[in-house]
């Protein structure tokens, strides 16, 4: 983390202290999160960034209404600023602070903004990708939404990484792909670009999207045998732009070069 950070209309130092009420934040990590990557000091891609937590708040009925996109934007801006980051990235959460109705506290706030900046996350050099025996959850109501219930996925890539790994492919109940631990995945075969359907339970990463706006890609219902027959994988997300795997369960894989890694960053 940089040394200073965004907190609900202040600017704070890495060591100033910051409290959550007792909230459904608090208690059960009712919160929303994005990662924008940040190129030449600018955050890429930031509309799509705010549209996902605007339906990611409305799904999980999280009132974000004292945050503007305009004044989102503007304090992360201001601490890129701050911060002096030319090259990196910034997390954007928000915090549910009204009261639990399991433990209710007197509180009139609805929700909280916290922006943390930092640099660019390290992609190791020949990526290693391997299977999760964790799997997604497909009809999970937080199947789709960037939540502060995250642990899971740390969970899962840390797994793979005590195995010498850097990502894992996770399925969902019924042995479909749906991404990595904390990315997208696309994989080439012939000619033709595949990545897993929202159907399958995948998150709707911003690079995703944006890839599917910019190449010609097909959306499917895929096992973890697509994977093994493809001629080349690839993983997406703001942090770590878009990566071409070296390994697959073991597997060399040949590099492409494809035109897909060219889309990155966006012009």
């Amino acid at each position: 983390m940089e040394r200073h950070f965004y907190f609900n209309g202040q600017t704070l130092s890495g060591s100033d202290p910051v409290s959550l009420p007792l909230s459904s934040s608090l208690l059960y990590g009712k919160g929303i999160f994005t990662t924008v990557a940040i190129n030449d000091s600018k955050p890429l891609l930031w509309e799509k960034h705010w549209s996902r937590l605007e339906r990611s708040a409305d799904r999980l009925g999280i009132d974000i209404s004292e945050h503007s996109e305009q004044s989102t934007e503007k304090a992360l801006r201001d601490l890129i600023s701050v911060n002096e980051l030319i090259d990196g990235r910034a997390r954007l959460t928000f915090y549910d602070l009204r009261s639990s109705t399991r433990w209710p506290v007197k509180t009139d706030q609805r929700s909280a903004l916290a922006i943390l900046t930092g640099e660019i996350r390290p992609v190791p050099q020949g990526l290693r990708l391997s299977c999760s025996p964790f799997p997604v959850n497909s009809v999970s109501p937080l199947a789709g939404i960037k939540s502060c219930n995250y642990l899971e996925n740390v969970m899962a890539i840390d797994e793979a990484k005590g195995r010498g790994y850097d990502e894992a492919i996770r399925l969902n109940e019924r042995d479909q792909v749906t991404g990595g631990c904390m990315v997208n995945v696309f994989w080439l075969k012939g000619d033709e670009v595949f990545t897993p359907s929202l159907k399958a339970g995948c998150l709707p990463g911003t690079t995703r999207e944006y890839v599917l706006e910019n190449l010609e890609c097909r959306e499917v219902e895929a096992g973890i045998g697509d994977l093994h027959a493809a001629d080349a994988i690839f993983l997406t997300s703001a942090g770590m732009g878009i990566v071409e795997v070296a390994d697959f369960e073991n597997t060399k894989l040949e590099h492409f070069g494809h035109p897909l890694t060219a889309l990155w960053p966006p012009a």
